[in-house]
């Protein structure tokens, strides 16, 4: 199928669901398709007075809410360039971010305002409040005049009308790595942006109608993509979660939403399976059970039904994707045939690479490499099973942004992406992930050990909340933080912690080849230091 400008999608949704409800936020504000089609065109009007052009950028810094995308919309469709920022940022990084991007303006909420210094952005024509469009700093001196008239009524779906741009013009610069320093500026293309829809709107079950939760960040491109432009486009009702996303106030928006399609991170679904699945099924009487014929099918039924209700019940398809899910919740989820499927991108594919639907994924597969894209497998030695991921095509980047070095870099001689990922496809095309190339560790025979994989089971040990494995004097090391909640609740001292520790290791080797054994488990007071993206950044416990 041929691309369509990403203007085409905007367009058609609004005229053709004018009535219906596009946003909420959650226990908040509404807006139906013809509210959010007024904003739009009241933004488009101030940015017109305000001289913004094509290439000029309008950077977002706030948590999900329906005014943060309403806001993202109108800069998109003007043809202007969204720099969105996550919320989690340093002062300092947010700093750095609008001002090598070149903004022209800041939409930021009060709540972060306070914590960062506008006389640090001294480029800005202004800073305007996100969700009511006063403005907070006037570097330009008439933006108060002319934000109090970015109101716009129109007459009917017909009058909502955009223009056309080129599919390799840039319309989003998103930052978002920030594991070791500043972050560096992914440029994507309207391309990028359409191949994606396209291809979720082909392949993904989803209707128009339907309902979504948005709880992954906004600001990065996988909540951005799949819980909200995407669904955005097929005329659905997306319902943001406002608050700090716990397992706990996202089962209870599913349960009151009862979404359609769910798309998750493995930090909340795992955290889900170990307080409501996991403690039962490690008794003992239930793990004779599970061992039962005819009475192990009718037990797994009931867990699925109650682990599908944690989730509303009513989703098609919970799809997992910006981490390796834990092989134990993996192989567990399949056996009860629970309705899941696991995705690979990443930011400079906007994200998508690989997927499959649920009813053909295959255990520890990220799926096959989608539509209007290529992969391949750079193999270091043709004896090699796994090699690093590369790719090419419609979704990926066009650079970072004024980074010369880096762009190149990011490339290899004739146009692939290096993703820095490690896997292999099997046979029929599925890809297989291992772990990040940077952090493959050697064992003492020159074995490929792939700390990620560990960590995942570690996780799964009793009483572990994350962990870091790195190798010492060639031994391997896990550094845990445990589940400090838990332990004050079950009143677990110290030398009872250190006991269950160490069973913990005990288990966890003797499942192991011996050259991934743990030699020690160390036990740390603090919750490892993370990126935005919830990822531990690794390289300070190195």
């Amino acid at each position: 199928m041929e691309l369509q400008e990403l203007n085409v999608f905007f367009e058609k949704a609004v005229r053709e669901n004018w009535e219906k409800q596009a946003f909420s936020d959650y226990q908040g504000k509404d807006y139906t398709y013809e509210q959010v089609a007024e904003k739009i065109a009241g933004l488009h009007k101030v940015f017109r007075e305000l001289n913004i052009g094509k290439r000029d950028k309008v950077a977002l810094l706030g948590g999900n809410s329906s005014d943060w995308a309403i806001a993202y919309l109108a800069v998109v469709t003007y043809g202007s360039i969204v720099v969105p920022i996550l919320p989690d940022f340093s002062t300092a990084n947010i700093h750095h971010i609008v001002n090598h991007s070149d903004a022209k303006l800041l939409f930021v909420t009060d709540s972060i305002y306070e914590r960062i210094e506008s006389d640090n952005m001294r480029a800005l024509l202004g800073i305007i409040n996100l969700n009511d469009h006063s403005v907070i700093r006037d570097n330009a001196k008439n933006l108060k005049e002319i934000f109090e008239s970015d109101n716009e009524l129109l007459t009917g779906p017909a009058e909502f009308s955009l223009k056309r741009f080129s599919l390799d013009d840039i319309c989003l610069l998103s930052y978002t790595s920030g594991t070791t320093g500043f972050t560096k500026g992914v440029m994507l293309s309207r391309r990028s942006i359409s191949s994606n829809i396209t291809y979720a709107q082909e392949n993904m079950p989803l209707q128009p109608g339907n309902r979504i939760v948005s709880f992954l960040p906004m600001a990065h491109v996988y909540g951005m993509l799949f819980e909200f432009l995407f669904p955005f486009t097929l005329g659905c009702h997306i319902t943001f979660l406002t608050k700090i996303p716990s397992p706990q106030i996202v089962t209870k928006a599913f349960g009151e939403i009862r979404p359609h399609l769910i798309l998750s991170v493995p930090l909340v679904v795992e955290k889900i399976y170990k307080k409501r699945i996991q403690p039962s099924i490690e008794k003992p009487v239930m793990k004779f059970l599970l061992r039962t014929p005819l009475i192990s099918t009718l037990i797994k039924n009931k867990i699925n039904k109650k682990l599908e209700k944690s989730f509303g019940e009513e989703f098609k398809e919970l799809v997992i994707g910006g981490a390796p899910l834990s092989e134990e919740v993996d192989a567990f989820f399949r056996d009860i045939g629970f309705r899941f499927t696991i995705g690979y991108g990443m930011t400079e594919c906007a994200p998508l690479i690989s997927y499959a639907s649920w009813t053909i994924s295959r255990f520890r597969s990220a799926g096959k490499v989608v539509d209007r894209m290529q992969i391949r497998i750079d193999k270091k030695n043709e004896s090699d099973e796994t090699g690093e991921i590369q790719v090419k095509g419609d979704h990926v980047m066009s650079g970072y942004y004024k980074n010369v070095e880096d762009s190149k870099a990011a490339f290899t001689e004739d146009g692939w992406l290096k993703t820095g990922d490690l896997g292999y496809l099997d046979d029929d095309g599925f890809l297989y992930i291992k772990g990040r190339s940077k952090n493959m560790l050697l064992g003492p025979s020159g074995q490929n050990i792939y700390p990620e994989e560990l960590e995942a089971r570690i996780c799964n040990l009793p009483y572990v909340q994350e962990c870091v494995v790195k190798q010492v004097d060639h031994k391997l090391i896990a550094l845990v933080y445990p589940e400090m909640d838990l332990l004050r609740q079950e009143k677990v001292d110290e030398d009872q912690l250190k006991k269950i520790m160490k069973d913990n290791r005990t288990r966890l080797n003797h499942d192991l080849p011996r050259f991934e054994h743990i030699s020690e488990f160390i036990i740390t007071d603090e919750e490892f230091r993370k990126t935005p993206k919830r990822n531990i950044k690794r390289y300070l416990y190195a």
